[in-house]
């Protein structure tokens, strides 16, 4: 569904990614790990054409999007979950959810706010209530169901749990763990190894701009010192 080929992006004379080679196939849940400052987030924002490539290639269900701008890239059906969630502060709930929604599935039962709703109780007890005066954990289910209510083709998702109590982090694996069985293609950035391990079928690790490796869960799980090698301080 989505390849990026020999991928180089920049910032002005600073290069950050050099020549990365990703797949992700129809139906999957892939996971993007690395150490801070490594280019994760570069590529999530090369990907959908807000710091564009400087070289290589970017396809998206067979159509090259690499020179595209970010609108067209969310209206082909890549929605985006940022780092930091950035949601509108000064909407409310509700507001936030329809801002953007789009019914553009590809399956049945496209997302719509009752959807949503059940999906995150939470955010239907807030739906009058402005972003800003949401928590932590509730401003992501927010950030998610709005990214949801784009009916995505495929949903990336930028430190999925970062920062979230206990709690919730397990309440968003549950739902990543859903929308999967439901079909939803979604590439992940996190720290938390375990959670990821449970619903990744493939993975792909960035240090210093490139691929440094790349595998299935067995072989992360086989390879020794996995985590202090290449996610570790």
């Amino acid at each position: 569904m989505l390849t990026l080929e020999n991928v180089e992006t920049s910032y002005g004379t600073s290069q950050v990614l050099f020549g990365i080679n990703l797949t992700l196939n129809e139906g999957h849940l892939v996971t993007l790990m690395g150490r801070n400052g490594m280019g994760k987030t570069t590529t999530v924002r090369t990907i959908m054409g807000l710091t564009p490539a400087k070289a290589g290639t970017i396809r998206f269900k067979g159509e090259t999007i690499t020179a595209k701008r970010p609108y067209q890239i969310g209206r082909a059906g890549i929605a985006l979950v940022p780092e930091g969630r950035q949601i509108f502060p000064t909407l409310s709930v509700r507001e936030n959810l329809i801002a953007t929604a789009a019914n553009r599935a590809e399956r049945k039962g496209p997302w719509d706010l009752d959807k949503v709703y059940a999906r995150f109780p939470r955010l239907k007890d807030r739906a009058n209530q402005l972003g800003n005066s949401l928590s932590g954990g509730e401003q992501q289910m927010l950030a998610i169901g709005r990214a949801l209510m784009t009916n995505p083709t495929l949903l990336i998702l930028d430190e999925a749990t970062e920062g979230l109590a206990p709690m919730i982090r397990q309440e968003i694996w549950s739902v990543l763990a859903e929308l999967k069985a439901e079909g939803q293609t979604t590439l992940v950035i996190d720290k938390n190894l375990d959670d990821m391990a449970r619903l990744a079928d493939d993975n792909y690790v960035i240090v210093k701009g490139q691929i440094a490796w790349h595998g299935d869960v067995a072989a992360m799980r086989a390879e020794d010192n996995f985590a202090e090698k290449y996610l570790g301080v």
